[in-house]
């Protein structure tokens, strides 16, 4: 970070936990609905292209021979994906749609969250450069490379998930089908059950929804401050600084490689899940 003087420790973490928004200075509030978070949407938008890029162009290029590396690969992926979809969402025709759509969003947060295994300084630097050559405060050229370290991107992905969810409830069960569940399960269809099934079915939505996101969140929030304090420790003008940056940073990006697989792999079960939720009669 480009200042008149060294950054503390503090300074270095907080500038590279601030996004750079629509405010043009550090957020003050975590739930602001009013502020977009650029470099979120850039590098989500980036990485979602480039999962559809790379899927495309593997399907234009299949042939029916022996695959290559890299086909061979995304057919590992389709018929792991396929399997796990055939065994939670029963209906063929909504398979249709949902596994491949099972299939990209684990790629894309695949994607996503491997931009934390890039050194945390690469992509800031750059910027701050950019900023610095146009005239600006390099000391505010705030940027995170991380999508899903952002609440905000990985709680609206868990709400295009319900919002999926209530469609196909809509769909499977019609729209008389659906409100009946909502007030008579799951205690019953008792009258005076109903204000509690509703509430009970409001608690559900509401709870998959968040969890669905904030997991995805707190797991590579935490993966992105790990590697920050990692680079604070390389910032010490010690030999063990430097060799203890190297070492922990090593372990952990490779320990790391196993977490981003994993997160990804769980919000797409996750999505396969309350799908097949939505398909199934309480």
């Amino acid at each position: 970070m480009a200042t008149e003087h060294a950054p503390t420790a503090s300074e270095y973490v907080v500038h590279h936990l601030t996004h750079l928004n629509t405010t043009g200075h550090a957020q003050k509030s975590i739930v602001d609905f009013s502020v977009i978070n650029l470099d979120t949407m850039f590098y989500s938008l980036t990485l979602g292209l480039v999962t559809v890029f790379l899927l495309a162009m593997v399907a234009r290029k299949a042939t029916s021979g022996v695959p290559g590396r890299l086909q061979g690969f995304v057919e590992m992926l389709v018929e792991m994906v396929a399997d796990q979809a055939k065994g939670i969402v029963h209906s063929p025709e909504s398979r249709k749609f949902v596994a491949p759509l099972a299939l990209t969003v684990f790629v894309w947060i695949f994607l996503m969250n491997a931009m934390d295994l890039l050194p945390v300084d690469l992509l800031p630097r750059i910027w701050e450069s950019a900023v610095a050559a146009s005239g600006g405060d390099p000391a505010h050229a705030y940027m995170r490379v991380v999508p899903t370290a952002d609440l905000s991107a990985t709680l609206g992905m868990s709400i295009g998930v319900l919002l999926l969810c209530l469609y196909y409830n809509v769909k499977i069960k019609g729209v008389s089908g659906w409100v009946h569940e909502l007030f008579t399960a799951p205690f019953g269809s008792h009258p005076l059950l109903y204000p509690i099934n509703f509430l009970m079915q409001m608690i559900e939505f509401l709870a998959k929804t968040i969890s669905h996101g904030m997991r995805l969140f707190g797991n590579m929030y935490a993966g992105e401050l790990i590697f920050i304090l990692i680079a604070l420790l390389g910032g010490t003008a010690t030999i063990f600084g430097f060799v203890g940056h190297i070492i922990a940073g090593s372990i952990w990006a490779i320990f790391h490689i196993l977490i981003i697989t994993l997160q990804a792999f769980i919000f797409m079960m996750l999505t396969l899940v309350y799908i097949g939720q939505a398909h199934e009669s309480h």
